[in-house]
């Protein structure tokens, strides 16, 4: 059930959070850094650690999709099947309208999807603590892969999209093109592109994004709706 667009508005959804992202992986984006070595505080070093950061957080993004997508795939073969998915489609078209409104700064009910991690995160964390100070880039890969389950309204409203896209694979693409998204506003928080993250964070930017967001939301929704 997934297409091209489905893969596009998950590009989007990752660029367009670029506020939210900030928010909540700024605190990440200063531990990271501080735990560089200093003799490798240069612009190469701390590229290298932040490539296998994203990487490993991204990687968690890809399996998390993977494991809803093919478990509710099988879910619905053996229950209702493709209407079984084609509801869960409806429900979350209606969840990226709420996170375009969101983005668009108009409601902040998305942000209730975040207390459903809240209770597993405290375990987590101090998992994330043991590989800091790094001595070397390959390190920050589990790093990141931990800090990928970080309680997040946008994650879990890819994860919903995701879960309604059919199979394994495609809930994996899906979430690799979300991850991929919100590479240009981790990398400016990393101190890699100071002028990019003044752009990221243009409202006008945003509300562009949340238009186009919600725009395709609603198509998504249309269409889901004509199949009934």
């Amino acid at each position: 059930m997934t297409t091209n667009l489905d893969l596009l508005g998950a590009l989007l959804v990752g660029f367009a959070g670029a506020g939210h992202c900030i928010g909540m992986c700024g605190g990440v984006s200063a531990a990271l850094s501080m735990a560089i070595p200093p003799a490798q505080q240069h612009f190469r070093g701390r590229l290298s650690y932040l490539l296998y950061y994203n990487l490993g957080r991204i990687l968690s993004y890809v399996m998390a999709g993977a494991l809803v997508g093919g478990l509710l795939a099988t879910t619905g073969e053996l229950g209702a099947g493709k209407h079984a998915l084609l509801y869960l489609r409806l429900f979350a078209g209606g969840l990226m309208v709420a996170l375009g409104l969101y983005l668009a700064g108009w409601w902040q009910g998305i942000l209730l999807l975040e207390r459903l991690g809240a209770r597993l995160w405290p375990r987590l964390r101090p998992l994330a603590g043991k590989f800091l100070p790094f001595r070397q880039p390959l390190q920050a890969l589990p790093f990141g892969m931990i800090w990928g389950w970080l309680p997040c309204g946008l994650v879990y409203s890819m994860l919903t999209w995701s879960a309604a896209a059919g199979s394994a694979t495609k809930g994996a693409l899906i979430m690799l093109c979300f991850g991929i998204g919100t590479l240009p506003t981790l990398f400016a928080l990393g101190g890699l592109a100071d002028r990019l993250r003044y752009w990221l964070t243009l409202r006008s930017l945003r509300l562009t994004g949340a238009l186009l967001l919600i725009a395709y939301s609603l198509h998504t929704l249309w269409v889901g709706v004509a199949s009934l």
